[in-house]
């Protein structure tokens, strides 16, 4: 392993899981059950692992949070505002996957609950989670 004498900054990926019907469009949300945030609903995501890719470390996340698997996943942007989380700087890659259906979700590891939300009526969200769905579905 290295050591550096320079900070580095955090690596996370967040999931952006979506279905469109005849009604709306529904957006995957999990609510946080742990600092910072806690309480406030979020994208799926993490931090990566060192021996994985950021498709494979969204698609743990997302499993880890809600108990849904997906076979892949596509990239669709990085954030990296400065202040984006409290605890350091961290940059986060959000990749994208629409399903033909919503499915059943529930609060897995530190998720304390998941749901579907409509893009609409998204509650208040963690991070900078309103602006990366913002930007994805062009609002």
């Amino acid at each position: 392993m290295y050591t550096y004498q320079y900070p580095r900054a955090a690596l996370t990926v967040d999931a952006i899981v979506y279905v469109t019907d005849s009604e709306s469009i529904w957006v995957l949300l999990i609510k946080r059950g742990k600092d910072p945030f806690k309480d406030k609903w979020a994208l799926p995501g993490g931090f990566i692992h060192m021996d994985e890719t950021l498709e494979e470390a969204c698609k743990r996340e997302l499993f880890e949070e809600t108990g849904l698997k997906v076979e892949a996943m596509t990239q669709f942007k990085a954030f990296d505002t400065i202040n984006r989380d409290p605890r350091h700087r961290t940059i986060s890659v959000v990749f994208t996957v629409q399903l033909n259906e919503k499915v059943h979700v529930e609060g897995r590891d530190d998720a304390a609950l998941a749901g579907w939300f409509t893009i609409n009526q998204f509650p208040e969200l963690a991070f900078d989670h309103q602006q990366i769905l913002e930007q994805f579905f062009n609002k």
